[in-house]
């Protein structure tokens, strides 16, 4: 996995690079992650790792799909990705690219898990608090898990707050235990 990332990085930093200058991150992003599903695709896995194919004709293959919304850099860059044997990679450029753009664009999106629903005024308070905590403006997303029985499960890119019950019920164990 980290292997995938350091290969992926360079591309990644360049299609943004390209696209803030260009002023279309929103639309390499919907591209990006268009080309990314569709890589993931296992007729297109099969097109893409044909050791028969060109690297043009891959690329072609590619682009033919995503005709409707890719424009010039974008086949430029799909061509660069297959002439360099990259295409696997997309999933990988498209999720970097999106942590870049967040970052960019001072936003994250944020994962919250209670044991019971949240109305609009709470998720609302628990944005504000958290887009304050974390100097960013933030887009929640909430979803209920009973097995935590009480508390919260915050998830933004790598920081991970439990206050959960369980988990908390579960460090008490470990502690009688040890």
């Amino acid at each position: 996995m980290a292997e995938l990332n350091t290969v992926a990085r360079p591309y990644t930093k360049a299609a943004f690079e390209y696209a803030l200058e260009q002023g279309s991150l929103d639309q390499w992003s919907e591209v990006l992650a268009t080309a990314s599903a569709v890589a993931q695709d296992e007729t297109m896995k099969q097109v893409i790792g044909n050791p028969g194919l060109t690297s043009t004709q891959k690329a072609d293959a590619l682009i033919s799909v995503l005709e409707e919304n890719i424009d010039e850099g974008s086949k430029n860059f799909v061509s660069l990705l297959a002439e360099n044997q990259r295409l696997l990679l997309l999933p990988e450029i498209s999720a970097q690219f999106e942590q870049l753009k967040a970052n960019q664009q001072k936003s994250v999106a944020i994962d919250v898990t209670t044991a019971f629903d949240l109305d609009e005024q709470q998720q609302q308070k628990l944005a504000q608090a958290l887009g304050t905590k974390l100097g960013r403006e933030v887009s929640l997303t909430a979803q209920v898990d009973k097995s935590i029985l009480g508390g919260v499960v915050i998830r933004a890119d790598d920081l991970v707050i439990d206050g959960s019950v369980r988990a908390r019920i579960a460090k008490l164990a470990e502690a009688m235990n040890s």
